[in-house]
């Protein structure tokens, strides 16, 4: 027993004094690539092996500390010939994981657009369809400023941008339409979330609660705001305390093109053209 507690003082004395700088950056690329592992595997049956494998790793080390040859000896083997075991049980999920790993590290500008695209057609439509059945709507697009405040007034979502889920998120009598809809990036992040309300007197009385909730939260923050009413069925936006009104199909893909577009072609030119500056987006007011 004297001779573990000897190995574990040795063990905790090298972590803290020897590492070096090439030591600390080898420690952190491991780290990395464990948690890309982790990622890729989650909620899939290979995570249950890789919970077990670490099980065995860290057994096989503390037996190595306490002295259990016999033990010590297995549990190595295992190690040394589970690793072809599970490369070949797992076949299907590495050749998923390194196809993923590659797409990964491939930016494609053509890509990132047609994501953004797919996005604003979807929320486009939504707009569209609610104006259309004069159901009431409000959606946030958080910008730099976090809304974290905002989201959790509301319930949780956390779900990819689509048509279907807004529309059923707004329509009268359920649980969530009563509140706005925080979107962050590509992702619905809450909804039935509860906003500030403007105190100007200058917004008209003929505004109801919806659209001054909307002004209040871009007087605040940098949030870009979109209002249906559900009395006209008029399309709005509110950004910096303004109100524009009447907003048609092509106005509202401008507006959402310049929110998403803009953020795409910054990424795409800080990784490839340094050089080169940007003009301004075409998210600006009508």
């Amino acid at each position: 027993m004297t001779g573990f507690w000897e190995q574990a003082r040795n063990f905790f004395w090298n972590i803290i004094h020897r590492p070096t700088l090439v030591d600390l950056i080898d420690i952190l690329i491991i780290a990395v690539l464990i948690y890309q592992l982790v990622l890729l595997t989650r909620q899939t049956r290979a995570i249950q092996v890789l919970k077990g494998l670490a099980i065995i790793i860290v057994a096989s080390y503390v037996s190595e500390l306490v002295g259990l040859t016999a033990l010590n000896w297995l549990l190595r083997s295992i190690l040394n010939n589970g690793v072809i075991v599970l490369m070949i049980l797992f076949q299907p999920e590495l050749k998923r994981a390194l196809e993923q790993i590659g797409r990964s590290t491939r930016l494609d500008r053509s890509n990132l657009r047609d994501e953004s695209e797919k996005t604003v057609d979807e929320i486009t439509q939504c707009l569209l369809r609610l104006s259309r059945r004069r159901v009431g709507a409000l959606i946030v697009f958080e910008q730099r400023t976090g809304l974290k405040d905002v989201t959790e007034t509301g319930t949780p979502i956390d779900s990819v941008i689509s048509c279907p889920l807004l529309e059923n998120v707004f329509e009268p009598n359920t649980p969530l339409h009563d509140g706005a809809v925080i979107i962050r990036g590509d992702r619905v992040a809450a909804a039935a979330c509860v906003l500030p309300l403007s105190e100007s007197s200058a917004i008209s009385r003929d505004l109801g609660t919806r659209h001054r909730a909307a002004l209040g939260v871009s007087e605040t923050t940098d949030a870009t705001v979109f209002i249906v009413s559900e009395e006209t069925g008029i399309i709005s936006m509110a950004r910096a305390g303004k109100l524009t009104r009447h907003l048609d199909a092509d106005g509202i893909r401008r507006i959402l093109r310049g929110l998403y577009h803009e953020e795409h072609s910054k990424l795409w030119h800080w990784l490839h053209k340094p050089r080169a500056p940007r003009k301004g987006g075409a998210g600006h007011d009508e």
